[in-house]
C-alpha cells in the first residue's frame, strides 16, 4: 500500500509499546520520518532501533504526558527533532475525573508552538 507519506514528518505519542509502536513502523514503512515516543527510555529506544534497522529515519522523545510539563516537553523534542510536524497521533491517553486526557495535553501543547 502506498499511502503518499515519503518524507512527511509523524509524532506518534505512547508508541514506545503495542498500537503506538504498530502504528509508527507503519508510518515509517510508507516513508514518514516518525518520532517514537514513550516513558520509558529502553523501550522507546527498543522500537526506535528496530524502525532505523528496517525503515529508516526515526527519533525517539521521552516525556510523561500526564502533566502538561511533560507534554510540553515531548513537543519541543519533537519540534526540534522534526522541524515541524506533519501528523500527529495521539496514541497515548488516560482519563482522571476532571483532567484533560494526555492527548489534549498534546494537542494544546502543539498548538501553542
Amino acid at each position: 500500500m502506498n499511502l503518499h507519506l515519503e518524507g512527511k514528518r509523524a509524532f506518534v505519542s505512547g508508541s514506545s509499546s503495542g498500537i503506538g509502536a504498530g502504528i509508527a513502523r507503519k508510518l515509517a514503512q510508507e516513508g514518514a520520518i516518525v518520532v517514537v515516543h514513550g516513558r520509558s527510555e529502553e523501550k522507546a529506544h527498543r522500537v526506535g532501533n528496530e524502525i532505523g534497522q528496517s525503515s529508516g529515519h526515526v527519533f525517539v522523545a521521552l516525556g510523561d504526558l500526564s502533566t502538561d510539563e511533560g507534554a510540553v516537553s515531548a513537543t519541543e523534542q519533537a519540534l526540534q527533532l522534526l522541524g515541524d510536524l506533519d501528523i500527529l497521533v495521539n496514541n497515548a491517553g488516560a482519563r482522571t475525573s476532571g483532567q484533560r486526557s494526555n492527548g489534549a495535553r498534546l494537542r494544546k501543547s502543539c498548538q501553542t508552538r
